[in-house]
């Protein structure tokens, strides 16, 4: 079949949810500051301030009441005194999808026996790498290679490739960001075996899916953290993050035809660096009421960590949509260090 291009507004939408509870209870305000090996995701740059030889996160979560399943897995390690490289992947599922189509047998009977079972999954694959800049001190970069997989059943499936760049400098305690999420603009290719749904499609008036190429549309994010000492024991991390999309009109607090922008705010309070708490606030929205009237909603978070030598436990209370029409989830993350440089 012919085949088409287009530029859907929230293609490959789960790689915006984040990957680590930490940066899930700060509403995913982490470009300028992350320091660990989440860096992969949020910002490919920060891999370089991770402090052990090797480092290891695994999170999972679950949404809409444990219908979805997303699952975060990373590893990162020096390559030299200048270098890092990352390795990260993603999986957000719904598995266990009944197909029905041979739900009835050839008697017109109803048989359950005949009822199969099939997930929709989209995965992400990303390689990071991270350098030190010599001529500006405190300036590094990095940047992703990732490769997109979507499947459905067997009904149809997607690869895709993309690339991302990001950098941070820092400052004393003040840390600056920028992400660049799909620079280059990251393109999914669909392939679907109609064979499977044509008879039911054409009985019930649907449209035929034909294959086509999804391309997911750069964003941009800037980043600004300050870690601020309170007494001797005592630290607070305050980050905002700017997120840019050029998508379209978007429900957002700044929106045009060219760009909408979208703020995050996070802090973290730190006792010794070992008991850490965390809020954020995002994803701002402005809703009409049923008399025509406007307001605003915002998601909120929150989260705990403890570290015990080189092992860290992360927690957050995290919404995937506004704070009154989603279900709040509990999410668990593990961070672990090996060999401390």
């Amino acid at each position: 079949m012919a085949g088409q291009t287009n530029t859907p507004k929230y293609s490959n939408e789960f790689l915006s949810i984040g990957v680590g509870a930490r940066g899930l209870a700060m509403s995913n305000s982490q470009v300028a500051h992350v320091a660990d090996v989440t860096a992969g995701y949020w910002n490919p740059a920060g891999l370089l301030n991770i402090s052990d030889k090797y480092q290891l996160a695994l999170m999972h979560a679950e949404y809409f009441a444990g219908i979805a399943k997303y699952d975060y897995a990373a590893f990162a390690t020096p390559v030299d005194s200048m270098s890092h490289l990352g390795v990260s992947i993603i999986r957000f599922a719904i598995d266990d999808i009944p197909d029905t189509r041979f739900l009835y047998d050839a008697n017109g009977a109803i048989n359950y026996d005949n009822i199969r079972f099939f997930s929709a999954a989209d995965y992400a694959f990303l390689l990071s790498y991270a350098r030190k800049m010599k001529f500006v001190k405190g300036l590094q970069v990095g940047a992703n290679f990732k490769v997109v997989h979507r499947v459905a059943g067997n009904f149809a499936n997607a690869w895709g490739f993309g690339l991302d760049a990001g950098a941070q400098l820092r400052r004393n305690s003040w840390n600056v960001g920028l992400m660049l999420r799909d620079v280059t603009g990251t393109f999914n290719a669909w392939t679907h075996n109609t064979e499977l749904v044509i008879d039911v499609y054409t009985q019930t008036g649907n449209v035929i899916p034909e294959n086509s190429v999804e391309v997911t549309l750069p964003k941009a994010i800037l980043g600004v953290g300050k870690h601020f000492v309170v007494k001797s024991n005592f630290g607070v991390l305050a980050s905002l993050d700017l997120l840019t999309s050029f998508d379209g009109k978007r429900n957002t607090v700044v929106k045009s035809d060219f760009a909408s922008i979208e703020p995050s705010f996070g802090m973290e309070i730190d006792y010794k660096k070992l008991v850490f708490l965390r809020a954020g606030v995002g994803n701002v929205q402005e809703v009409k009421d049923f008399d025509g009237s406007t307001y605003r909603i915002f998601q909120a978070n929150f989260g705990l960590g403890v570290q015990v030598k080189n092992l860290t436990v992360d927690y957050a209370l995290t919404d995937i949509g506004d704070q009154s029409e989603s279900l709040y989830s509990h999410v668990f993350s593990l961070k672990a260090g090996f060999n401390k440089k």
